[in-house]
């Protein structure tokens, strides 16, 4: 993640919470462009999105790709990193990352995943995960522990050489789901498909650029939020009963 830390960074965020909170909303396209244009100066930086007043007087949030980081109304300054509410613990910038990475779950193309459950099933999530993927094992065998859960999984090829002839060799197996999870829990690979078979691995990987998918593995609850990363059983866990009571159910 991109980290910028200016000398004079200090004195300008305690000058810029000690303001006096106003209203969020966009900012006028001249300061957007402004802020662009300041911000492209900095090597790798992702394309300025959007960018909007935070409820914070002189604090801007700017959206960098599914990232977001924050600026001065004049763009001078860059703050990369996490705001949280002190009286509620609440993390703001967490919240609106969920915010605008946000996918409807239910249109996912479920076709194009491996799919195995636990128990009802009732709880969904989705995993963007190569076949090469050290941390997509890992999860893997962590969400083993999940109760009554469905995880439809989505093999993309990013990583080795090899991963697409890997993707290919489990998707094209008559039991593709028991194929994956030996690769991915015991490193049994089936054997290699010869003859015709179109595998979704090209789909896959453009619907992951599209989700701006860039490492593995990534997570999707049934709410559209997303975790990137090989989280535990328990943040997983916690996750789906926050989504559950949040629903109702």
């Amino acid at each position: 993640m991109l980290s910028i830390k200016p000398s004079r960074l200090a004195a300008s965020i305690v000058s810029l919470f000690a303001a006096a909170a106003v209203f969020a909303g966009e900012v006028p396209p001249s300061q957007l462009a402004l802020i662009k244009q300041k911000l492209s100066k900095i090597p790798e930086m992702g394309p300025v999105l959007s960018a909007r007043t935070t409820g914070i007087s002189g604090l801007i949030e700017v959206q960098v790709g599914n990232n977001i980081v924050y600026t001065d109304p004049n763009g001078d300054f860059l703050v990369d990193g996490h705001i949280t509410e002190t009286k509620s613990g609440k993390d703001l910038t967490q919240a609106r990352l969920d915010d605008v990475n946000r996918i409807d779950f239910d249109n996912l193309p479920f076709r194009d995943a491996i799919v195995w459950k636990t128990g009802t099933g009732k709880r969904r999530i989705a995993v963007f995960a190569d076949p090469n993927c050290g941390y997509c094992k890992r999860l893997e065998r962590d969400m083993q522990q999940l109760k009554d859960v469905t995880v439809y999984t989505f093999m993309i090829a990013i990583l080795a050489e090899d991963s697409k002839t890997k993707l290919d060799n489990i998707w094209c197996v008559q039991d593709r789901t028991q194929a994956w999870r030996n690769w991915m829990l015991n490193g049994v690979m089936p054997a290699r498909v010869f003859g015709m078979c179109s595998s979704p691995g090209p789909r896959n990987g453009v619907l992951a650029q599209r989700l701006g998918i860039h490492g593995t593995p990534a997570i999707f609850f049934e709410d559209g939020t997303r975790f990137g990363g090989a989280a535990s059983a328990q943040m997983i866990e916690e996750r789906l009963d926050r989504i559950a009571a949040k629903a109702g159910n």
